[in-house]
């Protein structure tokens, strides 16, 4: 296990080559595995883009985001304008099933709503709309609802096969349990690419509803 001086090095490292995120702008501290960013930024992408850069470096556990964002010099985008640009982005991406999601603006904060069939139209809708100017926190409550024609029985070996096809082969080591749709994933994985991996391989299973994460990393 590396240092906490180490890892804190290595996270501004990796936030420096990321030229989606001005690393100036962040503030990082590490304790026991634990990152910790600091800082402001004018985009919820970027201050996404911070969590994923620290979440990339290994022998990094967890990650609290205390990014705040704030707008300057970009000029005005009332909720309005938001709200137009959000169902344009939603209408636009072919991923996203438009009509079937409604949005809610307050203050820069996007609230999604509806029903969908699957998580990856779930996830492909807040991807959308997280890169537009003035949106300074995106809450998803958009239902999934899957078809009528998936077996939620067969949910879990599905789960399972992709796993085993996408998460390193590792899948033998992880627990999968789905009631319903609703996946949890338990178990130990080596690091946070192979615990996106696994996590992505299960969202991306027809049927699933919801996946829980209850993984943990030991390098």
């Amino acid at each position: 296990m590396r240092t906490d001086a180490e890892l804190q090095h290595d996270v501004m490292c990796e936030l420096e080559w990321d030229s989606r995120v001005d690393h100036t702008d962040i503030g990082v501290t590490a304790r026991h595995g634990i990152v910790t960013l600091t800082g402001t930024v004018d985009s919820w992408a970027k201050r996404v883009a911070a969590q994923q850069a620290a979440h990339r470096v290994r022998e990094v556990l967890d990650v609290a985001n205390d990014v705040q964002v704030k707008f300057e010099g970009l000029g005005p985008r009332s909720d309005a304008d938001i709200a137009r640009a959000v169902r344009a982005a939603l209408e636009w991406n072919v991923f996203v099933p438009a009509r079937l999601i409604r949005s809610t603006v307050s203050d820069g904060r996007v609230t999604l709503e509806g029903e969908v069939e699957s998580l990856t139209q779930h996830d492909d809708a807040e991807r959308a709309i997280q890169h537009l100017v003035g949106v300074r926190l995106v809450i998803n409550d958009i239902v999934v609802k899957p078809p009528k024609g998936v077996q939620v029985g067969d949910v879990r070996q599905a789960v399972h096969d992709a796993l085993g096809r996408r998460a390193e082969r590792e899948s033998h080591r992880l627990n999968i349990e789905s009631h319903e749709g609703f996946v949890t994933l338990s178990g130990s994985v080596h690091s946070w690419a192979e615990k996106k991996a696994a996590i992505g391989a299960a969202r991306g299973t027809p049927g699933v509803r919801s996946v829980t994460d209850e993984l943990r990393i030991e390098p």
